[in-house]
């Protein structure tokens, strides 16, 4: 049984922001903040990852009401936040992706959700793309065979079906209220009290599940974790991995990918311990099985698309190496 803190918080709510190279939408995204405070107590927190874009100076000139941390490096996404938490007064903390804008009420609600939901540990909202379309919001826990349905198109296929939309919940009808495994980092909100019971993100995920591993940490503390529609949220996507530049990246996605299997790696170990090998076998598996139908087609962009998938075994390989099975995070940044 979970009880309200005693504790007097000098906010109501504390929005910690992490942007790298996103000056544009960033002030976008703030000045939706500022204008969705409603009578909350509200501060914001920006983490800058070592912008070269301007971004820090744009929010000393046009937000000097912003608590702005500067990093020298890129520090990813969770070990970003951790630093905003440490300078977070309120007694509920905001996650928002600089590329994410409030829409009207939506800070008010959230905070209404929370004080009517006690055993509610972490809640997040309905993410929208501009043009109206449906991001997924709602999502279960990953485990091998939930990712082999995604990789080989069934849950896209049937998303209707509970047993293959189960991962990111496609069956459920998303202007109902449910509680669910974990929401999206790009807008949740956290009670504070919980995030000291459980503790940050775990500093070794760089990019890529952070949010996955700290719901379920909340959901083994005993807390819930809640989708709610009416929280509506504008959600570009990808702002600050398009800011990524390598030659690999430019072509293929390299980097974020081998950054993804990284962290799926680090995950599956740290809460299913020997089921990471199953979990790698079956991507790299798929790629491998795709790569070989392809590779004899007549359809020179589908031969093409086989030299990706096996460029993706390559990858996961190296992946593998670099996290020693899931057991090690690399020196970062990655």
């Amino acid at each position: 049984m979970h009880t309200q803190s005693s504790i007097v918080f000098r906010f109501d709510v504390s929005i910690v922001i992490v942007s790298f190279n996103t000056r544009d939408v960033l002030r976008e995204c703030l000045r939706a903040v500022f204008g969705e405070r409603g009578s909350l107590r509200v501060q914001v927190i920006v983490v800058d990852n070592a912008s070269t874009d301007g971004s820090p100076a744009m929010i000393e000139q046009e937000f000097p009401d912003v608590f702005l941390v500067r990093s020298e490096i890129n520090l990813g996404f969770g070990p970003a936040n951790n630093r905003g938490f440490q300078f977070a007064r309120g007694r509920y903390i905001v996650l928002l992706n600089s590329d994410a804008f409030l829409t009207e009420g939506s800070l008010e609600r959230s905070v209404a959700h929370m004080d009517q939901t006690p055993d509610a540990g972490l809640g997040g909202g309905r993410l929208t793309g501009r043009d109206g379309s449906w991001q997924p919001s709602a999502r279960m826990f990953p485990t091998a065979f939930s990712d082999l349905l995604v990789l080989s198109g069934l849950a896209a296929q049937f998303p209707r079906s509970r047993f293959f939309g189960r991962a990111d919940r496609t069956w459920a009808n998303p202007m109902e209220a449910a509680e669910v495994d974990w929401v999206p980092g790009a807008y949740s909100i956290v009670r504070a009290e919980v995030l000291a019971a459980v503790g940050p993100f775990d500093p070794r995920f760089f990019l890529y599940f952070e949010e996955v591993d700290f719901c379920k940490r909340i959901k083994e503390h005993g807390y819930s974790i809640w989708y709610w529609p009416d929280i509506a949220i504008l959600h570009i996507g990808g702002e600050s991995s398009r800011q990524v530049r390598s030659l690999q990246f430019s072509r293929t996605g390299a980097q974020l990918t081998l950054w993804r299997m990284r962290s799926m790696l680090l995950y599956y170990r740290k809460h299913h311990g020997l089921s990471v090998w199953l979990a790698m076998v079956i991507e790299a598996s798929w790629y491998w099985l795709r790569s070989h139908r392809r590779r004899w087609s007549r359809n020179p962009d589908r031969r093409e698309s086989a030299k990706t998938d096996r460029f993706m075994i390559t990858i996961m390989s190296e992946a593998w190496r670099d996290t020693r099975g899931g057991r090690f995070s690399p020196q970062q940044p990655w």
